[in-house]
């Protein structure tokens, strides 16, 4: 397959460069980047006025497969991959069975291999069963495919296994992506505490439970030289404790996710459990204090956390549902309309938190980026289209969003893994 791409806006998340060129996919692979490439090809697509990047590598996704495809599955996560420009997820452990063993690697592995094309990097549990009690079999993990070690959706509360845990994936070059949340202090509780608490009469998840966490697993990380990367930070303190760790020279990388630097927990008032993740929305202040730590490169990966549930579990009560929604579809977009057409990053900054950066926390050397010799992984898209979210219109079985209805600037045209077109806008 030769694949034609011309006149684009090229964006090189890499050396934070932008220039008009086209790009030409053989067998791929980039084989050639420059302007007006005249080359035979099997297809060609006019970029003009379009933007042309690396495939976004989303690092945190639960496609609930094994086990819990009434939610999402592999084939239904990697489409709807595909049609947010997505070519390359890690996928979670919390399914069911939980992914403490190498068959249930080999068994998202083999799946994957059948859908379309989207990159699929399973992340292995760091305890059995994730229940915080035994570690899991990580040389066997490593072997098997697994690119990580995580419990996300459970704290690791055992500090000695976290600790041993770590000493053991130095060894084995392997990140351990950790859910910071003190299970004691906000087991039960739906809400940040705070003000939408008190209105509510709930009781409040406090942003101290994972501060405290972070601390805790950056000190370990410090301690063993592991390299312990904080999954969905939601508090503007927990930005400034990575901080200083990172410039005490800490193994320690962190992401955050589209909903925390643009919605506070007031969306719990008119949105109810549609707005409930894990960690909670918090506060304005704290939106501040995130899109710092992404300004100032603290905070070094935007993921989604896709978090995808049946329309009758998120109709329950809000104390009574689950926390999550899904991001896949929106990601890009919310993260232009928010950071980009605010004017609070460039466009290369937020690509490269979206691209380059999580490829390198994951250790997928030819993912993230444009160059040639590099995988054909590419997504187009207009950063100035306006559009509104509509749910039903997704292509992953999840439909919790607090995006819905929202009018969006930045519309994905076409996803290309391996120079092969996986998504076009209005196929």
């Amino acid at each position: 397959m030769k694949l034609l791409i011309k006149h684009g806006r090229v964006v090189d998340p890499v050396n934070s460069t932008v220039s008009i060129q086209d790009l030409y996919i053989e067998n791929g692979k980039v084989v050639q980047l420059e302007k007006d490439i005249r080359q035979e090809a099997d297809q060609v697509i006019d970029a003009t006025g379009l933007v042309i990047c690396p495939g976004l590598v989303d690092m945190h996704v639960h496609l609930r497969d094994p086990g819990l495809t009434y939610k999402e599955d592999i084939f239904t996560g990697t489409a709807a991959a595909a049609h947010g420009g997505v070519t390359a997820v890690a996928c979670m452990a919390n399914t069911d069975p939980v992914v403490d063993s190498p068959e249930q690697i080999q068994y998202i592995k083999d799946k994957a291999a059948q859908a379309n094309g989207v990159h699929v990097y399973p992340i292995a549990a760091v305890s059995m069963g994730m229940r915080g009690e035994e570690p899991s079999d990580a040389d066997a993990l490593k072997k098997a495919g697994a690119i990580a070690l995580s419990d996300d959706g459970c704290n690791v509360d055992n500090a000695n296994l976290m600790r041993d845990v770590m000493i053991h994936a130095k060894r084995l070059e392997l990140p351990v992506l950790c859910h910071c949340e003190d299970t004691t202090m906000v087991e039960g509780r739906a809400v940040n505490e705070g003000s939408v608490s008190r209105q509510l009469w709930l009781e409040g998840r406090p942003a101290i439970a994972e501060e405290i966490m972070v601390m805790r697993d950056a000190m370990l990380a410090e301690e063993t030289g592991a390299h312990v990367h904080i999954c969905h930070v939601s508090t503007a303190k927990s930005v400034d404790i990575i901080r200083r760790m990172k410039k005490r020279g800490v193994a320690i990388t962190c992401e955050t996710c589209p909903q925390y630097f643009t919605l506070t927990e007031d969306e719990i008032l008119t949105q109810g459990s549609m707005a409930r993740v894990n960690p909670p929305l918090r506060t304005a202040k704290d939106i501040k204090g995130i899109i710092s730590g992404l300004k100032d490169g603290t905070i070094d990966a935007i993921a989604t956390d896709h978090a995808p549930h049946s329309a009758e579990e998120k109709a329950r009560p809000l104390t009574d549902a689950p926390s999550g929604m899904v991001g896949l579809e929106t990601a890009l977009a919310v993260a232009l309309t928010y950071l980009y057409h605010t004017g609070d990053m460039a466009l290369s900054d937020i690509l490269r938190r979206m691209t380059i950066n999580p490829a390198c926390i994951l250790r997928l050397p030819t993912k993230g980026r444009l160059a040639i010799g590099s995988d054909g992984d590419v997504v187009i898209f207009d950063p100035d289209e306006a559009w509104t979210v509509e749910p039903n219109r997704f292509a992953s079985k999840g439909r919790n969003t607090p995006f819905g209805g929202k009018t969006l600037r930045g519309k994905v045209k076409y996803t290309i893994v391996g120079g092969e077109i996986v998504y076009r806008e209005g196929e």
